[in-house]
């Protein structure tokens, strides 16, 4: 019987310390405030940059990274001279984006593409004030703070349920995980990604904006157009020298010392060198 009651007790401590380290991973984020343009801010904490626009019809955000950090970006907000958002957009359905949507979509309207829904909708306990209400399966336009907002579905790309968010007048567009500055990409394989649909997805926005655009990346600081062709540039034909080197039979761990030695800080992020030649891998294997 004491057995059990210690058993018992040293589980209790466990999940109490599990739900104390997850508290503290957030305690010392700090969420910064940079303008962009015109009444587009980006925030940036922890997980995905958030887009703000703030105007005479309130409060507008893309993403909302982790739920620990709701009311330090709330916080935030009020401070740029904003209050609860009214809409939020998700970009696509990963947590570091959607942590915040069930504080958010308290007092907001939700907007993704289906699938975001489909996929939230699969999480076990997602809480319903976190579900997107209004869902498109294609582009949507917006009329928000004397912006046009034109939200263009990217499909299997990233994941199945990707959307870039274009501030016409403000000329800013936030890519979502579309766009890891700098960085190896993460494309969800097992969500619908695709490294081909990856790659032109990007290429075509590309193609439509103009080029003194400000780019809002998933990840990674405030850049411009040269920034994001010059990171699916690298993304493409990493891509094409990994599967190239697989095909020839090459071992994966010198694929990798080739990637770190031809691209030493690229593998530093969320995606290593060695995830990225795994992800490709994935995805040829398909």
């Amino acid at each position: 019987m004491m057995d059990k009651y210690f058993l018992f007790a040293a589980l209790l401590a466990g999940a109490v310390s599990t739900s104390a380290a997850a508290a503290d991973r957030f305690a010392a984020v700090e969420i910064k405030a940079q303008h962009v343009s015109g009444s587009i801010h980006m925030l940036e904490g922890a997980g995905g940059n958030i887009g703000v626009s703030i105007g005479e019809d309130g409060t507008l955000i893309v993403d909302d990274q982790y739920a620990p950090l709701a009311e330090k970006i709330i916080a935030a907000l009020e401070e740029l001279g904003g209050d609860r958002p009214k809409l939020i957009l998700n970009t696509h359905y990963h947590g570091d984006h959607t942590g915040s949507n069930p504080e958010m979509g308290t007092t907001g309207t939700i907007i993704a593409h289906d699938n975001v829904r489909v996929r939230l909708l699969a999480e076990e306990e997602f809480p319903r004030s976190g579900l997107p209400l209004v869902t498109f399966d294609d582009d949507l336009n917006l009329h928000f703070n004397d912006e046009t907002i034109e939200v263009m579905h990217l499909p299997a790309g990233h994941t199945d349920g990707d959307s870039v968010v274009w501030f016409k007048e403000s000329n800013v567009i936030h890519m979502g995980d579309h766009f890891f500055k700098n960085r190896f990409p993460y494309i969800d394989i097992g969500s619908g990604g695709d490294v081909d649909g990856f790659v032109s997805n990007v290429e075509a926005v590309l193609a439509r904006v103009p080029e003194d655009i400000k780019i809002i990346p998933g990840h990674g600081s405030l850049s411009n157009r040269a920034d994001l062709a010059s990171t699916i540039a690298v993304v493409k034909a990493t891509a094409a020298a990994i599967r190239d080197a697989l095909d020839k039979g090459t071992d994966s761990a010198e694929i990798v010392a080739d990637l770190n030695e031809s691209y030493p800080t690229w593998g530093s992020g969320f995606i290593t060198a060695e995830r990225w030649v795994q992800i490709v891998q994935a995805d040829t294997s398909r």
